[in-house]
């Protein structure tokens, strides 16, 4: 979904030419003439930057800000000005502005400025969105655990989340190591910062390198301006490693200098660049075994695995099943209006002797699947999806594929079918088809081409 900008300004020319260059970036954006008119637009509250000028007849832009931040305080704003109002931007900004543009503008710095502010809007939701994870996360049976082993887990990630040390978190996929890594984030020092999270995975190897150290003008085809990195977004706060295992080892050698030393350089720069940044991994793979078959560097893993937190298969802490059902039940049932009032005794000895290969992620999503589709006021065993009804594991059923079928065609079925029954988890089905993480996602990118 774009974001959107409303650009406020009584210039028609300026208005429309900011519209222009913003949609070209591919931005939804709306105009007004003035600022009462910009305040109902604002109102909505799904504007996500505000691009005003502080000259204006009626509301001016200051009182445009005030307003702005009263009823949208998670909005961005940038003034306009001209040369003449610099100190009045300057104050604008003590009041909640992000920045300032003076007339006349060239459209590398407006662009240049509205994508920091986007991005620090960004940043801002996802920091919301994560501390709100983490209340239902403390709030719920997740911490308030029957479970022995998982009550260590809790007790190892309130000791740790205080300190500088770095954490390798372990575990199968969809047992909430994201989760972990952001209680460690927000019970820290570094906690007022938003965290900054890297799929590994998801980030072609060929780019990988640039996205996570920058990079500066001309260093390859296509470099037309200076990238920072993600590390130098992460000075004074944390970054998230996940599926570190898929680091390329040419990659594996500048964090381990980050690791060492704090410092890197951007590419097509010999520049040493510090920075502060707390480093929390995690992966389902085996990185002991990765470095006995040369796949993973030793000193990494070694640097890496200072803090490390294993966390439990759900099949391994069942006896938390109960309180996890009642638990996404009151969710779910809330989130979609429904009344909910419990589950069936039958309903629960099936998901009870069910293995869970998706472990709690798996659990939550069936349980969504049943409040949504549930008609009686309480979830059965009818609700609930074939293969936990059925004999067998969720796996067992076959995939019939015609003789003939041409192998890419063989490729296609089977990884769809299997992103299918994993319910689009990839961590899973690439551990299911015996292919890396990375792999799955060149795939799928590959089909959709």
């Amino acid at each position: 979904m774009s974001k959107k900008i409303l650009v406020v300004d009584d210039e028609v020319g300026i208005r429309e030419s900011l519209k222009k260059i913003l949609e070209k970036e591919g931005f939804s954006v709306e105009t007004a003439a003035n600022g009462d008119e910009a305040f109902k637009v604002v109102r909505r509250g799904d504007i996500d930057l505000l691009i005003t000028d502080i000259r204006m007849a009626g509301m001016d832009g200051v009182e445009l800000l005030k307003v702005c931040k009263s009823v949208s305080p998670f909005t961005e704003v940038i003034i306009i000005t001209g040369y003449a109002s610099v100190d009045t931007a300057v104050d604008s900004m003590k009041q909640g502005a992000y920045d300032y543009i003076t007339k006349p503008f060239k459209k590398a710095d407006i662009l240049k400025a509205v994508h920091k502010a986007i991005e620090k809007q960004i940043l801002t939701m996802d920091n919301i969105r994560m501390k709100e994870r983490i209340e239902a996360f403390e709030s719920g049976p997740l911490i308030e655990t029957s479970s022995p082993c998982m009550r260590s887990v809790v007790e190892l990630v309130r000791q740790v989340a205080p300190s500088q040390a770095t954490v390798l978190i372990l575990g199968e996929s969809g047992t909430g190591k994201e989760v972990i890594a952001d209680m460690i984030h927000q019970r820290s020092p570094r906690g007022a910062k938003p965290m900054i999270k890297v799929n590994c995975a998801a980030i072609p190897e060929t780019l990988i390198e640039s996205e996570l150290f920058g990079y500066e003008k001309g260093a390859f085809t296509g470099a037309t301006a200076r990238k920072e990195g993600r590390f130098e977004a992460a000075d004074k706060s944390s970054i998230f490693l996940d599926e570190i295992g898929e680091v390329p080892q040419a990659v594996q050698v500048k964090l381990l200098r980050i690791l060492q030393e704090g410092g890197f350089e951007r590419l097509g720069s010999n520049k040493t660049i510090h920075t502060d940044t707390r480093i929390i991994a995690a992966t389902n793979k085996d990185l002991l075994a990765m470095v006995k078959q040369g796949l993973f560097r030793e000193d990494l893993y070694w640097r890496l695995n200072v803090i490390t937190i294993r966390l439990p298969r759900l099949k391994e802490r069942k006896e938390d099943i109960p309180n996890l059902v009642q638990h996404f039940i009151n969710r779910f049932s809330k989130k979609n209006a429904k009344g909910i009032n419990g589950i069936e005794s039958k309903a629960m000895e099936l998901l009870l002797s069910y293995e869970w290969p998706g472990n709690v992620r798996e659990l939550e999503n069936v349980i969504e699947r049943s409040v949504v589709l549930d008609r009686d006021g309480i979830v059965g065993s009818d609700d609930l999806p074939r293969e936990l009804t059925q004999c067998g594991t969720q796996f067992a059923d076959s995939v019939t594929i015609p003789l003939g079928t041409p192998l890419e065609e063989v490729e296609r079925i089977l990884m769809e079918e299997t992103l299918k029954r994993t319910r689009g988890d990839k961590g899973l089905a690439s551990k299911l088809l015996g292919i890396s993480t990375r792999t799955l996602y060149r795939k799928m990118d590959r089909k959709e081409e």
